[in-house]
């Protein structure tokens, strides 16, 4: 009697399986680069933009506390006794004003080494971190200035009738009109430093 002979097939390794999740894996990682290379594309280009901003509001405000630094003006009249003249160091507020916004100058270029940072790593947070909290602090003081100097502006051009505050601006026309530049100068680094606090809460938020 023959013996029937069962055959046992035996199926191959699971190499197929192996090197299919090693290609999933692969695959998984070559997008996560595309994505993060993506993002910090992104990110390179605001930082590049934030260092722009900064440069430029430098020259802002610069300009600005010069301006109001060298603002002073002497009438053609004067008396034997009296003499009028009109000049930044006869109202404190201008003179906290070119402080002010000579400190935030100097903050501007203490803070550029920090946004070059941020270009050269564009997925740090620390160094972005950094700058948003310094400029949301130094936004402060150069709003607190402008305003403060507005404000004396504000009456050197109209004055007073309630408080026979006389506009002054009629005979000292230059110096109101050196002032007036300051402060608007100084508004545009305002602007400047709002733009800067969007771009790093922009990138913090997507980081």
């Amino acid at each position: 009697m023959a013996k029937e002979s069962t055959t046992i097939e035996v199926g191959e390794p699971s190499t197929m399986t192996k090197s299919t999740s090693h290609v999933v894996v692969d695959e998984k990682k070559k997008k996560g680069f595309v994505v993060a290379t993506a993002g910090g594309g992104y990110k390179r280009g605001l930082a590049i933009f934030d260092f722009l901003l900064r440069l430029a509001a430098i020259v802002t405000t610069i300009t600005a506390s010069s301006v109001m630094y060298t603002a002073e003006e002497t009438l053609p009249f004067f008396t034997q006794f009296l003499q009028f003249q009109a000049g930044y160091d006869d109202f404190a507020t201008f003179q906290f004003f070119v402080i002010a916004i000579a400190m935030v100058a100097s903050y501007l270029v203490l803070s550029l080494p920090f946004s070059i940072v941020t270009i050269i790593r564009p997925l740090a947070a620390a160094p972005r971190l950094i700058l948003l909290v310094s400029d949301t602090v130094v936004v402060t003081l150069t709003t607190s200035a402008v305003a403060a100097a507005a404000a004396i502006v504000y009456l050197a051009h109209n004055g007073n009738p309630n408080t026979n505050w006389l506009p002054i601006c009629q005979q000292f026309g230059d110096f109101c009109q050196a002032v007036s530049s300051a402060v608007v100068a100084a508004s545009i680094a305002v602007v400047f430093f709002i733009v800067l606090i969007v771009i790093s809460a922009i990138v913090l938020k997507r980081h």
